[in-house]
């Protein structure tokens, strides 16, 4: 075991996700070439790059959502690249999906309490009314009269009630204004002091900045760099070509 300088025992980060050489397709259209990248529990990692990077396909192809793919891909150590979608969600892995998918006949708390429990330990009604108090003001609202931010409120509040532990995160900021992109922003740092495990995917630099823990670049469906935050004030010029932020 290692110890520090005092002599105290370092704990080493237990490996929520691992995924090594990650190849996935579209029927014959090849869209991710050997992804490498790992997320620890508790951390927040962003997924940078320019549409079209691979970065939405690296979090459909975790869930087996992408038309094949091989390689490997190992949740709290268990391989889970040949489990069908339903199987791999039941390890504690939860999707936000860009387009949120609200069910537009059902109202808010209807659309709330209609995903399946995946483990214990998901939050309560009570609890995600306390972080989205304008779900609980909007409860018996029909989806399509839900505003924008309330619907991305809802698409993440559906997870945190499963007992999803890892969540993957897909541009839950895009075209929402700034007053709820703060809060969004706020959410996530609650869900990382609560030690829930976060993979986002954002356009929104801005948001993404401050949140992560680690950043991973991805283009042409590959990792082609990573750094921390610590490092983020030294890699500025890499990101503007990147990315054009």
């Amino acid at each position: 075991m290692p110890f520090g300088a005092a002599g105290r025992a370092l704990t080493m980060p237990k490996r929520f996700l691992e995924v090594s050489d990650l190849h996935a397709w579209y029927g014959e259209s090849h869209v991710l070439h050997g992804v490498n990248f790992h997320v620890d529990e508790g951390e927040v990692v962003t997924l940078l790059g320019r549409n079209g990077a691979g970065r939405t396909s690296t979090l459909r192809a975790i869930l087996g959502l992408t038309g094949s793919r091989k390689g490997s891909i190992k949740v709290r150590g268990e391989e889970v690249v040949a489990l069908a979608t339903h199987r791999i969600a039941r390890l504690g892995l939860g999707y936000c999906p860009e387009e949120r998918g609200i069910f537009a006949s059902l109202s808010a708390e209807e659309n709330l309490m209609l995903p399946p429990t995946l483990a214990e330990g998901g939050m309560s009604v009570p609890q995600i009314y306390a972080m989205f108090p304008n779900l609980q003001e909007r409860a018996n609202s029909q989806g399509t009269r839900l505003s924008g931010g309330e619907q991305q409120m809802l698409a993440v509040a559906r997870i945190l009630r499963t007992g999803a532990r890892l969540l993957l995160l897909d541009e839950i900021s895009e075209g929402l204004a700034p007053v709820i992109v703060q809060k969004l922003a706020e959410m996530v740092a609650s869900l990382r002091r609560q030690g829930y495990t976060i993979v986002m995917v954002e356009q929104n630099f801005r948001f993404a900045a401050p949140l992560a823990d680690r950043f991973l670049v991805m283009e042409h469906g590959q990792v082609i760099q990573h750094f921390t935050q610590a490092e983020l004030p030294q890699r500025m010029s890499q990101l503007h070509e990147y990315l054009g932020v």
